[in-house]
This record gives C-alpha cells, structure tokens and sequence, in this order.
C-alpha cells in the first residue's frame, strides 16, 4: 500500500492566539496540496480545546482543492445528533467529491471534556454507546433508503435526500489504544488512527486490531492504519525539544513530560525526523498525519522535501 503523508491544520492554534480568520487556514490547505501532501486534517472541540468547527472548515477546504483527503482527527461523533451529522458529512462528501475521512473517538476522560459533555447535554458515561449507534445511524442514512430507527434515537423517514459521493459514506476510522478502541475498529470501523505512544506499541496494537477484523470474517488488508504524529524540527535538539515541550503545554494545559509519554512526539533535525517516521512505516502505518510544533509554512516546506527525498 503506498504511504500518504497528511497534515493538520492548526485551528486549535489560531485560537488560541486569538485569529479567528480563516484566510490563512485555507491558503495552508492549499500549500499543503500543492506541495504533494494527500490529506489535510482538522480536529474537534467545543469548548474543552476550542477550535473552528471541523466539518464546516473541510467544506471550505473542499471548494479551495481538488485532489488532497480532508479528514477529521478526531471528530466526537457523541457530541453531535446522528442525523444532523450524516447529513453534514454526506454535504461534505458531496462537495469534496468523495474525499471525505472521518476519523471518530469517544474524547479523554478529563474534567474540562466532561465540562463540554455537560454543556452540549450530552452524558458522559454514555459516549462509547451513544457513538457506536450513532455512526450506525448515519451509515442508514448513507444508503438512500428509507430509515426506520428505534433507539437512542426515534427516526422514521424515507430518505436522508442527499448521500455522500462514496457509496456507503465516508471512510471511518477510530481513534484510541484501549482494548476496546482496538476491537472497535478492527470489527466495525474502516481503520485505526491513534496518537501514541511509539512506533513499536503503535506495531502491536495494529496486529491486534488486524485480529479482531479476523475474527469477525473481515479482511485486515480493507483497514488503514494512520497515525497520528507531533514534530518540531530544528538542527538545534534542545531548541526544538523546548518549542515541543511549550507547545504540548499550551494545547493541553498539562505538563509536557506527563503528555510525551501518551503520545508519538519527535523534536530534532530532519535527517532523524526521516528514520523516525520510517519506524511507523514499519509498523504497519500507511498514512502518516503530521501536527506541526513551529512555522507551518517551513514544516510543511521540510516535509515535502523529505518525502521527495525518500521516495514515498
């Protein structure tokens, strides 16, 4: 399978230094085509690590590019009404002409998640259900027939209207390396698409969600394996070591050297960052989401030069 190279869009960061603007969002998406990249990614929040919303911001995106997959990383199907979310993502799909990812998880179990939780009236204890049964709905609602769905939710209709371009909707691939993460997207979802911590758990994981798919008859070669991976690129370690470690501190509220551990996080020159990279590679990853900790425009120059330079 060939390797594709995403990257993140930093909408969580735009925030946080008070640019509300979308302009350079949607200039960085285009770059990132452009220059060869294969997927742009935004992730989720409401209020928790608040950000531009991810499935208007990807249909912006969808009318600025024409080939590059916009994707989600990671969307809280929980925090949403299935209905409203399949026909959002269906819109999405539409408009994209089919290049649509939505990587999915339940959320962290921290207090200011379970703050944004309350707030949408959402209960917290019930998100692993609540997003199963929703991304079942919208899958329904995909097909373009009639739905009758007696559950959390009380829908009866006969048609959503609009499907997405890709028969049977969007890809969809899970996020999270708890036992049951693992199992959910090796039975049910379309791949895996976790943060961390390394390249060598990231490889025992995926075999053990390449178990799963089998043991429910499906094939592990239909799923993707992504990852998702945090760099900081200076010829300088220490230097690039400390913009890492600020910068988990400010997106997370939390200690770099409690985070690092969680998480696949590289700081150093780009030659490293090559031999790094290439572990996940081994490791089963064949789409690699790259989350930048420094000028975007230069990561995104450095990578694309890289990725020439190895081939991929």
């Amino acid at each position: 399978m060939k390797l594709k190279l995403g990257y993140l869009l930093p909408t969580r960061e735009r925030i946080m230094s008070g640019q509300s603007e979308t302009a350079p969002l949607l200039a960085l998406a285009e770059k990132a085509e452009e220059q060869g990249y294969d997927s742009v990614w935004v992730g989720d929040s409401l209020l928790a690590r608040p950000r531009h919303e991810p499935l208007t911001t990807l249909a912006a995106i969808a009318a600025r590019t024409k080939n590059v997959e916009l994707g989600t990383a990671v969307l809280l199907p929980a925090l949403r009404n299935p209905v409203v979310l399949a026909h959002a993502a269906a819109t999405v799909d539409q408009l994209s002409e089919g290049r649509l990812i939505l990587g999915i998880g339940i959320a962290t179990d921290v207090p200011n998640v379970r703050a944004e939780f309350e707030a949408a009236g959402v209960p917290f204890e019930k998100r692993v259900g609540r997003m199963m049964e929703g991304i079942r709905l919208c899958q329904a609602l995909w097909s373009g027939e009639a739905v009758k769905w007696n559950g959390r939710w009380k829908v009866d209709c006969e048609t959503l209207g609009i499907v997405p371009n890709r028969p049977g909707g969007p890809p969809i691939w899970g996020g999270g390396s708890a036992q049951g993460s693992l199992e959910r997207a090796g039975r049910y979802l379309d791949g895996w698409f976790p943060v961390g911590p390394d390249a060598e758990t990231i490889g025992r994981y995926w075999q053990e969600v390449q178990e799963s798919a089998k043991n429910v008859g499906r094939s592990p070669q239909e799923l993707t394996c992504a990852a998702y991976l945090t760099v900081s690129i200076d010829n300088n370690v220490e230097k690039a070591q400390h913009r890492l470690d600020e910068y988990l501190q400010s997106y997370y509220g939390a200690s770099a050297d409690l985070l690092k551990p969680m998480m696949a996080c590289f700081a150093g020159p780009l030659d490293a960052a090559s031999e790094w990279l290439q572990g996940y590679t081994r490791a089963g990853a064949s789409h690699l989401v790259l989350r930048f900790a420094g000028d975007h425009e230069q990561h995104l120059n450095m990578f694309a030069k890289l990725r020439a330079d190895l081939g991929w």
